[in-house]
């Protein structure tokens, strides 16, 4: 038998709240299939579930809360009975005396499938609720009496949010030796070439100067990949692809961090898409567990609303954070003469652990050479990322 646990889908993420199964015991589920809805402190996520077989056993109660690594269901393998499972989760391990199976049924809550919808439609926890009926079940008029007692104080999302990320980000400075990095890079000749491409699309097909940007920066993971993964149990560990978290304000307040999947391989009009579904359903608190766990590196970009420079702060287990302020016109030398030109400031959050400065500063001129050349942004080769990586 195998067991499917609640994942974490963030660094701040240290328990979830079950809103709705997707899949009932009997259901066969594949890789990727979501199978359940989970409520975090930032939005409700899809659980994807990453093995396959039969739902034997959903282990959790809708609206219950539950620490990450909890067991939300059990799965039959591939050739394997209910029976063989019941009576595996009945024998008992060394030394120890098997509790009878009713009585692990009596500490589970009982509630009837129309209580259930009832509470849904009314809004009420029915995990606060002490049944009436038989062996303490809830029954609809249990639901009814705990609506009319008066509607629960409203979940206030953005203060929980900026608790659970202020916790993250405290234990991400107090575990990681970050080192911060900036630079300046000039960016005529990106936004000559985005005006020209642009040229003649409509609103809807026109890319923005984020799109570009992600791109340089996957391309220079790809030169530099000590900047591209995690730092788990005492060593750095290489990204399985360039999955690019892409940090997004949301309405309610706080910011969230979803991933873009291989981003030096999509081209740009295809990641231009991708990033628009991408903030859309992370605004509308749409997005799947993958999207929330996949990330290896994060990219922060103000854009034209912020200030010219940040230092983030590294989203663990991640190496690093690429930030991009607001570009502005500056006096910039250009083949001798000085000119008014677009400027925007580069930066880095690096872990010590797993790179030095001297590697962050080429990292970052790398970033800056491949915006001198946008046109190869979208080839499908550019010639940096034939380079073998800097020794």
């Amino acid at each position: 038998m195998l067991e499917f646990r609640l994942p974490s889908l963030g660094a701040e993420m240290d328990k979830g709240k079950l809103l709705e199964w997707k899949v009932q015991p009997g259901d066969v589920v594949k890789k990727g299939q979501v199978v359940a809805v989970v409520d975090t402190s930032k939005s409700a996520i899809d659980v994807e579930i990453w093995q396959e077989g039969t739902v034997y056993e959903l282990a959790l109660e809708p609206l219950q809360t539950v620490p990450v690594g909890t067991v939300m269901l059990r799965l039959l393998e591939a050739g394997e009975t209910p029976e063989q499972a019941t009576a595996a989760t009945r024998r008992p391990s060394s030394g120890q005396q098997a509790a009878p199976a009713s009585a692990a049924a009596d500490t589970r809550q009982r509630v009837s499938p129309a209580a259930r919808k009832r509470a849904a439609e009314r809004g009420v926890d029915i995990s606060r609720i002490t049944g009436t009926g038989p062996k303490g079940a809830i029954t609809l008029e249990d639901i009814e009496k705990a609506a009319a007692a008066g509607k629960p104080a409203p979940s206030n999302r953005g203060l929980e949010m900026r608790k659970a990320i202020g916790a993250a980000m405290a234990r991400s400075k107090r575990d990681i030796p970050h080192y911060y990095l900036a630079t300046d890079v000039p960016l005529g000749r990106a936004t000559a070439w985005l005006g020209a491409r642009n040229e003649g699309r409509s609103v809807t097909e026109r890319l923005l100067l984020a799109v570009p940007l992600l791109k340089a920066v996957a391309l220079a993971l790809r030169k530099y990949p000590e900047f591209n993964g995690f730092f788990q149990n005492g060593a750095f560990v290489p990204g399985a692809g360039i999955h690019v978290g892409v940090a997004i304000s949301l309405r309610q307040g706080g910011l969230i961090a979803p991933a873009l999947r291989d981003v030096d391989a999509l081209p740009l009009d295809e990641l231009m898409r991708a990033l628009t579904d991408l903030v859309a359903r992370a605004r509308a608190l749409t997005l799947r567990s993958s999207e929330m766990s996949d990330a290896t590196v994060t990219v922060t970009n103000l854009g034209d609303q912020g200030v010219e420079i940040v230092h983030g702060v590294i989203y663990p287990p991640q190496v690093a954070l690429v930030g991009f302020g607001r570009p502005t016109q500056r006096p910039w030398i250009e083949e001798g003469r000085v000119v008014a030109a677009p400027v925007v400031t580069a930066t880095l959050a690096a872990d010590h652990r797993s790179s030095d400065g001297h590697r962050g500063a080429l990292f970052l001129a790398e970033i800056t050479r491949l915006l001198q050349a946008p046109e190869l942004l979208d080839a499908d080769r550019p010639p940096s990322a034939r380079e073998a990586p800097d020794g």
